[in-house]
C-alpha cells in the first residue's frame, strides 16, 4: 500500500520574541527589566502590551525597536533576528520597517512641524521635493495640514502627539510601536489618537502599544500582559 505524504505548512509570525531577557548592573546588584519572554504577534495585528510602572514594558518595547539589546534570547521581525544584524544594518531596518511613537514626543523643538517629520527620511536618499511631499501628505492625514509651519511650542499637547504620529509613519513602516501614546493627553484628546491608530491599522499597519491604562486597551485586539519582567499566564504565545 502506497505511503501518502502530507505537507504541513509553517506558519511565520511577524514578530516572534524567543526566551528575551534583559538585565542592567546597579553597582554589585543585577537588576532585571525583562526576566523571560516568549510571545508571537501577527502581520496586521493591533497588539496592547499592559502593565504596571516598572513591569518592563517599555524596556521591551525598546528591545522590539531595535533600540535596545536584550541579555539573552532572540527578536525576530520576519524571521531576521535584529540583534545578529550590526549597528548599521539595524538603523536601516529601523528606517524601513519600524516606526516608532515615544512617549514624550521627542520633538526637535527648533524645527517646524514638516522639518520634524522629514527627520527619518534623512537617510533614506529620497529627493528633497519628495521628501516634502511625503511630509505634507502624512500632516494631512494626520490633520494638521495648516500648521506644518509652526514650531512644536506653538501646538497643543494632542497636536504635538500627532506630529510624533506622522513621522512615526511618514516612510510608510509596515509596524508602529507607540509608547504610551495618550500618557499626557486629556481623555477627550485620548481617543482621538487612539481612533487614529485604529485607523492605521484598518489600513494595514501592525500596531503594537505600550499602556497601563486599561481604557486606551480597549482599542486594540490582543492583549499582552507583562509583570515583573515576564507575560503572565496565557497572555503570551498559545
Amino acid at each position: 500500500m502506497a505511503s501518502v505524504q502530507v505537507q504541513v505548512e509553517t506558519v511565520e509570525h511577524l514578530i516572534e520574541v524567543r526566551g528575551l531577557q534583559k538585565h542592567y548592573q546597579s553597582g554589585d546588584t543585577q537588576v532585571s527589566a525583562i526576566k523571560e519572554m516568549d510571545f508571537f504577534i501577527d502581520d496586521g495585528e493591533f497588539v496592547t502590551i499592559m502593565g504596571q510602572s516598572g513591569s518592563g514594558k517599555s524596556t521591551l518595547l525598546s528591545i522590539m525597536g531595535g533600540l535596545n539589546h536584550p541579555s539573552a534570547g532572540e527578536m525576530l521581525v520576519d524571521t531576521l533576528d535584529l540583534y545578529r544584524l550590526s549597528s548599521e544594518q539595524r538603523a536601516d531596518f529601523r528606517s524601513e520597517y519600524i516606526g516608532i511613537i515615544f512617549q514624550s514626543f521627542q520633538l526637535i523643538p527648533y524645527l517646524t512641524v514638516r522639518e520634524n517629520v522629514k527627520m527619518p527620511m534623512a537617510i533614506t536618499g529620497i529627493s528633497a521635493k519628495k521628501q516634502d511631499e511625503m511630509a505634507v501628505a502624512v500632516l494631512e492625514r494626520v490633520g494638521l495640514s495648516d500648521k506644518m509651519d509652526r514650531l512644536p511650542d506653538q501646538l497643543s499637547g494632542g497636536e504635538q502627539e500627532r506630529v510624533a504620529i506622522a513621522r512615526a509613519i511618514v516612510n510608510n513602516p509596515p509596524i508602529l510601536l507607540a509608547d504610551e501614546p495618550t500618557g499626557n493627553l486629556d481623555s477627550e484628546t485620548s481617543e482621538e489618537i487612539m481612533k487614529l491608530l485604529q485607523e492605521l491599522n484598518r489600513d494595514g499597519q501592525t500596531v503594537i502599544m505600550v499602556t497601563h491604562n486599561p481604557d486606551t486597551s480597549r482599542y486594540s485586539k490582543r492583549i499582552i500582559t507583562v509583570r515583573d519582567g515576564r507575560c503572565t499566564v496565557g497572555a503570551c504565545a498559545a
